[in-house]
């Protein structure tokens, strides 16, 4: 194995590109580390991209959103004030993967790349109408979020290619998102269930909407008639029936030990008004 500490993006596109077996890029490494130990994969090339400047940095956009360092950890992400208040709900998503230990070195980035379905972080992500940037042979392009998980264990991300930050767009006024999961223990597992929902409201009523579903599908995804439901209510007994009902009817979840098609369904319906309510109150918050 070969291990590389470029000193750009474009040095770790290079490498990437011009390996001849299987690669793997490093930040955090909660994954990859994982992997490398239980022999799931044994790359040629693993290419630390620590020492590249500015993945350790948040900053401002000139939009007024946030632009996040592929380095930045959970912890991090967690002790700044600007994101906590602006996207809590991207923070609380994060903030559920493995222990304090594990907060210390995981990512947003390395968490959507694995490409779990069940991963926290991306439904929040996807919820806010997050963008990565991708730097590959071919240059640099912008994708959504929604457009990175591809199926389990996979993304659509071409050969050579890596995300080389994160991007968060302005809150705006009147914005609130929220996360939910379902998980048989207390803490520290896998989600049988994960619910992201962004909204943003005019007065008592909801203009904007996106809804977010992870673990049940083979990828996590959005689910534009659940949004629907909410756009133009005000969380009536009506508009979240509506809501429930879609998002039971987007998943498509699979029976394991960790719990039946049939309960995630159900589990789905009921965390999404959850998650919902706590967006609405949140914007209401935004307001102020």
């Amino acid at each position: 194995m070969r291990f590389h500490t470029p000193q750009s993006f474009e040095q770790a596109v290079a490498i990437a590109a011009a390996a001849a077996g299987p690669t793997r890029f490093l930040a955090g490494g909660t994954d990859v580390l994982v992997q490398l130990r239980a022999s799931i994969v044994t790359p040629q090339d693993l290419i630390d991209l620590k020492h590249i400047p500015g993945v350790k940095d948040i900053t401002r956009t000139s939009e007024g959103g946030w632009r996040i360092g592929i380095a930045v950890s959970g912890a991090e992400l967690g002790r700044h004030a600007g994101i906590c208040a602006d996207w809590p709900g991207v923070v609380e998503g994060m903030q559920l993967v493995g222990s304090t230990q594990v907060q210390g070195r995981a990512t947003l980035v390395g968490n959507l790349c694995n490409g779990s379905p069940a991963a926290d972080s991306v439904p929040g992500m996807m919820a806010a109408g997050a963008k990565v940037t991708v730097i590959g042979p071919n240059g640099s392009r912008e994708v959504a979020v929604e457009d990175i998980p591809a199926g389990p264990s996979r993304t659509s991300l071409q050969p050579g290619e890596v995300i080389s930050a994160i991007t968060l767009p302005p809150r705006g006024l009147q914005g609130g998102d929220a996360y939910l999961r379902f998980i048989p223990r207390t803490e520290m597992d896998i989600a049988v269930v994960g619910v992201a929902v962004n909204l943003r409201r005019d007065g008592a009523k909801i203009t904007e909407a996106r809804v977010a579903l992870g673990a049940v599908g083979p990828k996590v995804m959005l689910a534009p008639a659940a949004a629907q439901a909410l756009i133009g209510s005000t969380l009536d007994d009506a508009s979240m029936a509506a809501l429930s009902t879609a998002a039971i009817a987007a998943s498509t979840p699979i029976s394991d030990k960790r719990g039946t098609a049939t309960f995630r369904k159900d589990i789905v319906g009921v965390l999404v008004q959850r998650a919902a309510r706590i967006a609405y109150t949140r914007a209401e918050g935004a307001a102020k």
